[in-house]
């Protein structure tokens, strides 16, 4: 079954829904892609739509690992199991939640506008999703909603894989879903328009539906020009459903997208830190994961830079839907050379790469066909890395420079080490990126 997008989804998913009718229901919408579908069904259904957020708390060393989850109104959920296998103690569990409940209220604070939860008690809750993947978030929104008080709690999307669903359908009151294909990779290859749904389209719909049905069917707008833009994403590339960070501050004119490798991620705090320094700087930042959970702990795709270039093109075309500034690579580890071979791809158009410790030799004959000014960093006790970059340096025939830092080891721990990577990096790209724009 494929829906041409998440609004036709979620009228085909309320029809399904009809014999819920009679039990005065709550439908409650996953955001930011559940929040469309859950509109289409609270409509049909005559019911009220709120929004259900919840954080998942993951283990610290190891975040795609979730613990547990938090609701509003103080909800926990947490996994006895989990916590013990990981010998978390308290502190650890504190640790997380803490920052994980300031993101819940700022979420729920910015698509609520200001109007109160609805209560759930004794009533039945409809969560509603765009599709699950896995389905551990809309479980943990499942449980959520039990223990804000809902006396029944069933599930509805229109997509999700046999296994997923299996499983769903023992856990829960009752598990609704329009199609489990075999043949299932990714939530985003059932629409035919999977375009991601931005914070302020989730804040206007919530608005209408309390407004009631005599609500205005227009499109809502973007975000200003003069606002910053900052949101969790989820990028389509190449038929997988990527997880993103995106930070656009007012009026910026050009975004650097990171590329992860091995042993890095969105959430690393050395990318952090020098996104941090970019953002500073007046220049957007996209942080996403290349690879998904199950995939990162394979040797083989981490090091499959076929794959990983393949995804970032993809995910680079997405952007650029979404922004008219200069697009910059930062690739670390086996992500730089994913990020040279995107941008020798044909038509790539990348103003400028900058490359932390990475492997650019990886890149292999990829690299006499970038066009995109190069900056390698490498730590000056990293001498195998070192020598790597130099012999890339020499099959580069773009504008290039090896920068090494001072007594830096591979992951620039150094006091300092790391600041210097992010100053060189802001002024990279801010020579090469902003003077185009």
């Amino acid at each position: 079954m494929l829906f041409t997008d998440r609004a036709d989804a979620g009228s085909r998913l309320a029809e399904a829904l009809r014999h819920l009718e009679g039990e005065d229901p709550v439908v409650l919408g996953l955001p930011r892609g559940g929040v469309p579908v859950a509109f289409q069904v609270a409509r049909a259904l005559d019911a009220p739509l709120d929004v259900i957020v919840v954080r998942k708390l993951g283990v610290p060393y190891q975040r795609e690992l979730g613990f547990g989850a938090i609701g509003e109104g103080g909800v926990r959920v947490i996994s006895d199991d989990i916590v013990r296998r990981g010998r978390l103690d308290e502190s650890d569990l504190a640790s997380v939640e803490h920052a994980e409940a300031a993101e819940l209220a700022r979420q729920a604070e910015r698509f609520r506008a200001g109007r109160q939860r609805l209560p759930l008690d004794g009533r039945t809750a409809i969560v509603v999703d765009d599709g699950v993947a896995t389905g551990a978030t809309a479980a943990a929104a499942c449980e959520v909603a039990r223990a804000q008080g809902a006396a029944r709690v069933v599930l509805a999307v229109p997509v999700a894989p046999p296994d997923a669903a299996e499983r769903l359908r023992t856990a829960l009151d009752e598990f609704v879903c329009l199609s489990t294909p075999f043949a299932f990779s990714a939530v985003g290859e059932w629409y035919r328009d999977f375009s991601q749904t931005p914070d302020d389209e989730v804040v206007s719909l919530l608005a209408r539906a309390a407004e009631g049905p005599g609500a205005s069917e227009g499109t809502p707008e973007g975000p200003a020009a003069d606002e910053d833009v900052e949101q969790e994403v989820a990028i389509d590339a190449a038929g997988v459903r990527l997880t993103g960070d995106l930070m656009v501050p007012a009026g910026a004119g050009a975004v650097v997208m990171f590329a992860h490798g091995s042993g890095s991620s969105r959430h690393s705090p050395r990318n952090r830190l020098v996104a941090a320094a970019l953002n500073d700087a007046g220049l957007g930042t996209l942080l996403f994961d290349l690879l998904t959970p199950a995939e990162e702990n394979n040797r083989a795709k981490v090091f499959d830079i076929e794959t990983l270039a393949g995804r970032l093109a993809a995910a680079t075309g997405w952007l650029r839907g979404r922004t008219a500034g200069q697009i910059g690579y930062f690739g670390a580890s086996t992500g730089a050379a994913a990020a040279l071979q995107a941008a020798a791809g044909s038509g790539a158009d990348v103003g400028a790469v900058v490359s932390r410790g990475g492997r650019p030799d990886l890149a292999g004959p990829h690299l006499s066909g970038v066009l995109a000014p190069t900056l390698l960093i490498v730590g000056g006790n990293d001498t195998m890395v070192i020598e790597l970059n130099r012999a890339a340096q020499t099959a580069l025939r773009c504008e290039n420079q090896l920068e090494i830092v001072p007594g830096a080891t591979h992951l620039f721990e150094e006091p300092g080490a790391l600041q210097q990577v992010a100053d060189l990096a802001r002024d990279w790209f801010l020579t090469h990126l902003v003077k185009q724009v």
